[in-house]
């Protein structure tokens, strides 16, 4: 081997090791505090409502423009033909001669002074649209949240769930292999024996299901969170000792009424119906403006024969303008925003209701679920108490084989209701909080 090679050889066999801890997976635990940070930082779904702030923001200084003089000036320079005079029978004609070279310059500014409310009514529209976009904004980021709130804690239920099903591997590897020395000596029938594989099979299974379900779910949020690919993330167990308040559905819906983006939406759309109806009606008033205008033409061709000088003048005065055909084209224009209004305050209306309606049934469910908790810990401690007794009677040939199964499935049954009983709390916790609307400006204290 030639130095080169060796040099090649021994490089590749330094970097090997660094590619290979390069794509080690690196542990993370994160707050729930920590992932809406990131979720706020690098969800890609949150950036269009970001952007259309800002263009709702420029849409206000667009609308504020018309406060502004319009301004106009134009330059030309064209070539004049030579005019053609006749009688009025068309008879007699005969050249008219007219200099060729024409210019002409003009600056007119005009300065509204009044609209009918027609230019207040549209900032003021241009603002409230750029409130509706913030508000799109809460509503994205109460969604995101609670989705990643969905992913978080059943990447929390699935780890619980899994440390359940290897303690019952364990515990059932232990019981196959008792029933196994037992049926060498001829006490157990193979029956038995194969029974209890099966089961130790179907555990095996489950305990693969769910450790498929934690990496989609850990895929989920690293790429919703924009963290590394490598990145496993460890729920913050803490999350469980926290002490949720409880409130009453009075409160909640008090809540939701006040904080609900979906409810504030409906309002601000209400308010942009009604404005839009006032720039209706503003049709039907004059509109006055200051005009000023400077004009330098040249030849002054409104002379026979046409006098090649430059004419140089200028004027300033007030304009109204009216629309008459206003009086009689406005009307259905009108009742069409009318009915606007009245669509939006029953948009409004119906959706405030439904509200209501999912905030009482969404915190009948929270006090159940602390119900439950309290039933599953019973559970848990009785089929322990059961587990234990057959188990001890069945050493003693004093149980069957089924009843060994039976006991260590509810035993199974039990562990798991628990740890999803646990989580159902904070889960359904934080459903109270989306759908009143608060979860997008939530912080979880210590």
């Amino acid at each position: 081997m030639n130095k080169i090679s060796l040099f090649v050889t021994l490089l590749y066999a330094l970097l090997c090791p660094l590619g290979i801890l390069a794509q080690e997976k690196v542990r993370q635990v994160i707050s729930i505090n920590e992932m809406f940070v990131l979720a706020d930082q690098n969800s890609k779904s949150l950036r269009p409502d970001a952007t259309g702030i800002n263009e709702a923001r420029e849409a206000v200084k667009v609308a504020q423009n018309a406060r502004l003089p319009e301004i106009d000036a134009s330059l030309s320079f064209s070539y004049l033909a030579d005019g053609y005079l006749l009688d009025r029978d068309f008879s007699n004609g005969m050249k008219a001669p007219i200099p060729h070279f024409g210019n002409n310059f003009a600056l007119e500014v005009s300065q509204v002074i009044y609209a009918g409310g027609a230019i207040s009514t549209g900032i003021a529209i241009a603002k409230l649209q750029e409130a509706n976009a913030q508000l799109n904004l809460d509503g994205s980021r109460n969604k995101i949240r609670f989705m990643l709130v969905g992913y978080y804690l059943d990447l929390f239920k699935q780890r619980n769930l899994l440390g359940v099903y290897e303690k019952n591997i364990e515990q059932t590897k232990q019981v196959l292999k008792d029933i196994r020395a037992k049926g060498d000596e001829g006490i157990v029938l193979k029956n038995d024996i194969t029974r209890y594989e099966l089961l130790l099979s179907n555990l095996e299974l489950a305990k693969t299901q769910i450790k498929n379900t934690l990496a989609i779910l850990n895929n989920n949020l690293t790429t919703t969170l924009g963290l590394p690919n490598n990145t496993v993330v460890e729920p913050d167990t803490t999350i469980l000792s926290k002490v949720l308040p409880v409130e009453n559905n009075e409160y909640w819906t008090t809540v939701a009424v006040d904080n609900s983006p979906a409810l504030k939406q409906l309002s601000l759309a209400v308010q942009i119906n009604e404005h839009q109806d006032k720039i209706i009606r503003s049709e039907r008033l004059p509109q006055v403006a200051l005009v000023a205008a400077n004009y330098f033409d040249g030849p002054i061709t409104i002379e026979v024969p046409p006098i090649n000088k430059n004419l140089n003048y200028w004027f300033v005065g007030i304009g109204v303008n009216y629309k008459l055909s206003a009086l009689y084209k406005t009307n259905k224009s009108i009742n069409k925003s009318k009915l606007a209004i009245q669509r939006t305050a029953e948009q409004y209306d119906d959706v405030k209701e439904q509200t209501e309606l999912a905030i009482k049934a969404d915190y009948i469910r929270y006090l159940e679920a602390y119900e439950q908790l309290n039933t599953q810990q019973k559970s848990v401690e009785l089929a322990n108490q059961n587990y234990s007794v057959v188990s001890n009677r069945y050493k003693n040939d004093m149980a069957l084989i089924t009843d060994m199964l039976d006991a260590s499935n509810a035993k199974l049954a039990a562990e798991v209701q628990l740890a999803n009983a646990q989580i159902n709390i904070v889960f359904d916790y934080f459903k109270l909080l989306y759908i009143s609307g608060t979860l997008q400006k939530l912080r979880i204290t210590n």
